[in-house]
């Protein structure tokens, strides 16, 4: 393989940094940037007086880089501690870490994607916070939270210490090889003949064959678009080693979805993200954009072994790695440790994949690949629960889930043309069974198909709502008898959370207390951090309690003390409430209501004694 100059490995890296426009490569002239000026020294209106003594003389070396340069490396080190004091089992100490590292962006003046590394850090300091916090929520209902997301399963192979490679495996590959079609090369070295032992083990086997068994689900699909976009097919073992075909997998760096898009490449390629959906996940979507990156990793380096290992560690990197030694060829990048070590590893990983998939029962793998959903798309312009939707359908919720992975939610994006994937020949009834309920509606009501003597009492009961309004609703006669099967609307009513202060008096106990504002003691402990049975005399509980009415805007919270009726009556807050899903971070609500992780600590007190819990309730001031 050919060396190429120092001249053209930058240049490549610069026309990679600079994004695209669409899908088509131009050529434009590189410059070297220029350094970040120094600021210039304040003005002096008066001269300083000559000190009467020589003076100490002091050495100061001032640092000649970039300011910019000076804030990455800053906001490096400190995601890096923070990442190792959470492998450490250090959770508050990480945290913090990652804190300092926002805190650092924030205050430098430079807006995070000033600089593609700031920008890539930003979003991975995000990722991990978030990551992080997933592992340790808890207490939370299940149908707000965020999907949950699967670990990457190339984390796992890349960390493995493998053993040298069985050479009877060698003779093997090397006759596949011969005989298999591919149209990506294939080479059997010992890099790669160590993850070729590695999948024909038990556990390597188990790995490989999980992930064989659901790329049925996407395989006709992902060749097809990888043919459009004029990119070998073999590709698609790239997206086998990056998360097996799991379209929610996120890796520890924040990596998302089937081909592991990180979140400022994905927005590179137009991945939408925002609080609804994450379009990193939609496999399709996502695929196209892998497609288009790889194809323009292809027209930096010319060589697909230096675009996988652009793919996984960045193409300035990789030019960097070609500038630094003057070779263009991964095995020698390899041989020399230029790359990152997961780098050095990635591409034998894909190459031993590819050899295993293309014959599995050579190695003894035993593939029973998934057979792809028929899916119909139906357009929405106007925001729906996913339950509602499985109501209208007879469809099982997990089953809507898995056929939109992008949704983070259980309601669809709240922006008009959101396409909602259906099983094959269910949108004529989704359809007109939603015209039962009013549109705007669609994310609080439900659908109930009556069951064989089942009462509207019955029903009421389960939801949580009064037989009136189950009457009303459905234009219903008093004491009707439905019949089986009969499709029912089911107003249900969202929960409207107060903020009750309430100071303990003598003889109140938890259970009373949860009783009189019609919580669970469970969660008067959780709000209060308490973690004995009791409460002082004359503690102050903080207790978000419930009621029955919608639409009151928020106003200050209430104050009660004994001996006022009235003040036990719960009023609204003057700011926003949000009870925090499993997931979420200090630093994905702030983005999301458009304030600070600062203002929030400030406006929620409890913050600086722990970590935030999913089921915390928290003041966002308006």
């Amino acid at each position: 393989m050919k060396q190429r100059t120092i001249w053209a490995a930058m240049a490549a890296s610069a026309v990679m940094l600079i994004g695209c426009q669409g899908t088509t490569m131009k050529q434009v002239q590189v410059q070297p940037p220029a350094s970040t000026p120094a600021p210039a020294p304040e003005s002096v209106s008066e001269p300083l007086p000559l000190p009467t003594h020589p003076p100490t003389t002091v050495s100061v070396k001032l640092d000649p880089r970039p300011a910019i340069d000076i804030l990455v490396q800053g906001v490096q080190t400190s995601y890096a501690a923070g990442q190792q004091e959470y492998q450490a089992g250090n959770f508050e100490k990480g945290r913090a870490d990652l804190d300092h590292a926002v805190n650092l962006i924030q205050k430098s003046g430079f807006r995070p994607d000033a600089d593609p590394r700031l920008s890539k850090l930003f979003d991975q300091i995000g990722e991990a916070l978030h990551s992080y916090e997933v592992n340790t929520a808890q207490n939370t209902d299940e149908e707000e939270a965020e999907t949950p997301a699967q670990p990457a399963p190339i984390d796992e192979i890349e960390d493995m210490n493998l053993p040298a490679g069985d050479p009877r495996l060698a003779l093997m590959a090397q006759k596949e090889i011969m005989t298999v079609p591919h149209d990506l090369p294939l080479t059997v070295n010992e890099s790669v003949l160590q993850y070729l032992s590695f999948f024909t083990s038990s556990h390597g086997r188990a790995i490989v064959e999980r992930g064989l068994a659901r790329a049925g689900r996407y395989d006709d699909m992902i060749r097809r678009v990888l043919k459009e976009e004029g990119v070998p097919q073999d590709l698609i073992y790239l997206a086998q080693a990056e998360s097996a075909f799991q379209p929610e997998a996120v890796s520890r760096s924040g990596a998302r979805g089937i081909w592991q898009f990180m979140p400022y490449r994905g927005e590179q390629y137009d991945l939408e993200r925002s609080y609804w959906i994450d379009e990193r996940s939609d496999p399709e979507k996502a695929t196209r954009a892998a497609a288009r990156h790889l194809r323009d990793l292809y027209g930096m380096f010319g060589d697909w072994y230096l675009v996988m290992a652009a793919y996984n560690s960045g193409p300035l990197n990789v030019a960097k790695a070609i500038e630094r030694t003057g070779y263009a060829d991964f095995w020698q990048l390899q041989k020399l440790n230029a790359l990152p070590k997961e780098t050095q590893n990635y591409v034998p990983i894909i190459i031993a994949l590819a050899l295993v998939a293309k014959a599995p029962a050579l190695y003894g793998v035993q593939v029973d690949p998934q057979k792809p959903e028929p899916v119909e798309k139906v357009r929405l312009d106007h925001p729906v629960d996913l339950h509602l939707v499985a109501d209208a359908t007879g469809t099982d919720l997990d089953d809507l889930r898995l056929l939109n992975p992008q949704l983070l939610r259980t309601v669809t994006p709240s922006e008009p043309g959101f396409e909602l994937k259906l099983p094959a020949g269910l949108t004529a009834r989704f359809e007109q069974n939603l015209q039962q309920v009013p549109e705007d509606k669609w994310t609080s009501w439900r659908l109930h198909t009556v069951d064989e003597g089942e009462t509207l009492s019955d029903i009421a009961h389960r939801y949580h709502v009064t037989v009136s309004s189950l009457e009303t609703a459905n234009h219903l006669e008093a004491h009707a008898v439905l019949p089986s099967g009969f499709l029912l609307s089911v107003p249900t009513v969202p929960r409207v959370i107060h903020l009750v202060r309430y100071r303990v008096q003598r003889g109140d106990t938890l259970p009373g207390i949860a009783d009189r504002f019609d919580v669970t003691v469970e969660e008067l402990l959780r709000w209060n951090h308490i973690h004995a049975g009791h409460v002082r005399l004359g503690t102050r509980l903080r207790i978000y309690a419930g009621s029955e009415s919608a639409d009151v805007s928020p106003r200050r919270s209430a104050s009660v003390e004994p001996g006022n009726p009235a003040s036990r009556q719960a009023e609204k807050i003057d700011a926003r409430q949000h009870r925090v899903k499993a997931g979420e971070t200090l630093y994905s609500i702030a983005r999301e209501y458009r304030t600070t992780v600062s203002a929030l600590r400030e406006s929620n007190p409890f913050l600086a004694d722990r970590s935030l819990q999913a089921g915390d309730m928290l003041t966002i001031e308006r």
